[in-house]
């Protein structure tokens, strides 16, 4: 069974990028008689809101998308990802890690080769690890590469594109880790997990067979595909699409503002008017 999914976070209302998106998903489920899920990935507390997730509801019903039910939203499944969290511990394949944002910027403007080296650590010593937790010092959990590939010695990863990566990569691409920024958060201690971790999950718990998204995310592939390994869950296969851009030849993007779902509708724009711009009608 062909299944698939669109997974917006409620950070803002959806504009024409989300609606090619969610309709390229969409048809391809459609046309594989295969099912199409809605995920709504809240685990972000500070910039999620209640109105922006009834918007996307609203948004999708608009463009004539209809999804199975109930939708999978993140915050209420934080006891999965800390499972997968606890499995990757107990497995000595993460660490506590206490560089700030500040410090971590610092370190990678003075990298010698790549910003990526500065993100590769290890555990501080047990005394002073217990000394700046007892003083409540915010931290992080990495993945560590390092022994990650200890872990997974000989064992070559890879995942079937059938879409094309931002540099036209397809078939069968072998995965690289480093890219995506060397040792990954997966947790910080006031949230419960982060964007890597959750989607591997995910993607496992709802069966999703292709994911299909925008070419902003290949390079997040590359460690998703290492956690799954890692974790022992099954590859999706992959197919990332063109992203939508305007007039300026920039993509579409909620910090840029761009037009939004609900100003098309309250300007007049038609769904089918709106479908047929993005290529689906």
């Amino acid at each position: 069974m062909f299944v698939t999914r669109f997974a917006p976070s409620p950070t803002g209302y959806l504009h024409r990028g989300h609606a090619f998106s969610a309709l390229t998903a969409f048809e391809a489920a459609r046309a594989a008689g295969g099912r199409f899920l809605l995920r709504i990935e809240d685990i972000d507390a500070t910039r999620c809101r209640p109105a922006f997730e009834d918007a996307i509801y609203e948004d999708l019903a608009w463009l004539g998308i209809e999804w199975e039910t109930p939708v999978r939203r993140q915050s209420d499944h934080l006891d999965d990802y800390q499972a997968a969290l606890a499995a990757l511990t107990a497995d000595h394949l993460t660490y506590r890690c206490f560089k700030t944002r500040k410090e971590l910027a610092q370190a990678a403007a003075s990298a010698p080769h790549d910003a990526a080296e500065v993100h590769r650590g290890a555990a501080l010593p047990a005394a002073e690890e217990a000394a700046r937790l007892a003083a409540g010092d915010p931290f992080a959990w990495r993945l560590s590469l390092d022994a990650a590939e200890t872990a997974l010695a000989g064992r070559p990863l890879s995942f079937l594109e059938q879409g094309a990566g931002p540099g036209g990569e397809q078939g069968r691409v072998p995965a690289d880790p480093a890219q995506s920024g060397g040792d990954i958060v997966l947790a910080r201690k006031d949230v419960g997990v982060a964007y890597h971790l959750a989607v591997v999950v995910d993607d496992a718990l709802q069966g999703v067979t292709h994911v299909i998204r925008g070419q902003d995310l290949f390079e997040a592939t590359h460690v998703q595909r290492l956690l799954q390994a890692l974790l022992d869950l099954p590859t999706p296969t992959y197919r990332h699409h063109r992203l939508l851009t305007g007039p300026d030849g920039k993509r579409f993007a909620k910090r840029d503002k761009a037009k939004t779902l609900r100003d098309l509708r309250a300007r007049g724009v038609s769904a089918a008017e709106l479908r047929a711009e993005l290529g689906f009608e």
